[in-house]
């Protein structure tokens, strides 16, 4: 166990009614960070590739852990192809070329690692840096709302416009199967592109509900950590950590689960983008979708998302820090017991949506505890949100308001008064457990 999961302890905290008795919280061997995750890989050494991995792979292929391999360029898995990664298998994103990985529609991806011994995907740079390469793109046949199928050609590095229909997604199949993602690192990604802005550390566009993603954490990523166009992804156990863009971001009429995750922000970690934890729109413009089809809805239960700051009233006083939860007119979120903690403010909703009761019941938050914001939720540009207080203030909803210190709402498990990293996850529930996991 490395020293930062060390003090990643989710315990109970007893809040007046909210909870009866205390739980087991994620500890010892029951930690779901233990040993997969890397909160220190600018100083990790993956050793030298030994293969490149470049162009179209139109056959069954798979990646063994004796190798290191150098992603070059757009590389596209197609025609049906399966893509299968051994355990342990270190995949190294070229610099120069921005490399970038795509599973295309049809294709599937078998990166299914342990917990002891995860697949890494990285930079090649020896002082890595957000951008160093462009990231893992998942491309299905699930539908979205927009008109037709969409494409996410824009998001890759002097694509050879031959491949422009492989950047397509969409489709009919909600429960469509691209593969496995399953104790995955993704670091360094995120590549800035002239006129569009960054790419992502994991993008799916249109995945079905039959692929399954657990356990995968993208790290120091210089656009969005975690981004879903449309699809009907579910989301288990992820990680985002360091992200310079939004750690989590649905759009496009997604039909979404994510459950048991983490997002850990920096205030000194930003790209020129307003970046939150969680961003949850149906459209960029309302011309590119079709209202005939579903806009997005994301369900969220058991989410962390924390600021950590030696000062955060400073960060913030400074604009160094943004709203945690950003929800756009026409979009569906129900966000459940989780933490929000040290941002500016909560949660923020688009100027466009209406306080009324059909746009309320769309948009829950419910057993919540808000830590240490500067203000709970608003709409956007409006500092009036006395209707939104009384309303999600309602005991009905069971939600916690706080200004406790983090050394009041986070623990240290090792007790040391300077430890190496400051964040202590919370202790208001046994967030991030599987409920099997939790017990009295």
């Amino acid at each position: 166990m490395n020293n930062f999961t060390k003090v990643l302890w989710i315990c109970l905290f007893i809040t007046g009614n909210m909870f009866a008795q205390q739980e087991k919280g994620i500890f010892g061997a029951t930690n779901w960070l233990n040993y997969w995750t890397e909160f220190k890989s600018a100083t990790k050494d993956y050793g030298e590739p030994n293969k490149i991995l470049t162009g179209d792979i139109t056959e069954d292929t798979k990646l063994n852990k004796r190798d290191i391999y150098l992603l070059v360029g757009n590389v596209f898995v197609k025609d049906g192809a399966v893509l299968t990664i051994e355990p342990g298998t270190v995949i190294i994103g070229d610099y120069e070329t921005k490399a970038s990985l795509t599973i295309t529609r049809g294709s599937k991806i078998i990166a299914d690692g342990y917990e002891t011994d995860p697949i890494v995907f990285t930079s090649e740079k020896i002082s890595k840096r957000p951008g160093d390469w462009g990231g893992v793109i998942i491309l299905g046949n699930a539908p979205s709302n927009k008109f037709g199928n969409g494409s996410v050609a824009q998001y890759y590095n002097n694509l050879d416009p031959a491949l422009y229909a492989s950047a397509n997604f969409g489709g009919n199949n909600a429960d469509d199967n691209s593969g496995i993602l399953r104790y995955v690192r993704i670091e360094y990604a995120g590549n800035r592109l002239r006129n569009i802005g960054y790419t992502n550390g994991l993008l799916l566009a249109g995945v079905g509900g039959e692929t399954i993603f657990e356990n995968v954490m993208a790290s120091y990523c210089a656009g969005d950590s975690f981004k879903a166009w449309g699809g009907s992804p579910h989301l288990k156990k992820l990680v985002s950590y360091k992200a310079s863009g939004n750690d989590y971001k649905f759009n496009f009429g997604a039909q979404a689960i994510i459950e048991n995750s983490i997002a850990i922000r920096s205030p000194y970690v930003s790209n020129s983008e307003v970046a939150r934890s969680l961003q949850v729109k149906s459209y960029n413009n309302i011309q590119e979708v079709d209202f005939s089809k579903n806009n997005t809805f994301v369900a969220a239960k058991n989410l962390t998302f924390v600021t950590t700051s030696d000062n955060i009233n400073s960060d913030i006083e400074k604009g160094l820090v943004n709203e945690a939860v950003y929800v756009g007119e026409n979009a569906s979120l129900d966000l459940n017991k989780s933490v929000i903690s040290g941002f500016n403010p909560a949660v923020i909703f688009q100027n466009t949506i209406r306080i009324n009761q059909e746009n309320l019941d769309k948009i829950k938050f419910s057993e919540m505890y808000f830590n240490n914001c500067n203000g709970n939720i608003f709409i956007e540009n409006n500092t009036n949100n006395e209707d939104l207080e009384n309303w999600y203030g309602n005991s009905a909803f069971f939600n916690v308001y706080s200004k406790g210190d983090d050394s009041e709402t986070f623990i240290d498990s090792r007790n040391e008064k300077k430890p190496d990293f400051r964040l202590r996850i919370n202790k208001i529930m046994a967030t991030n457990l599987d409920p099997e996991l939790q017990r009295d």
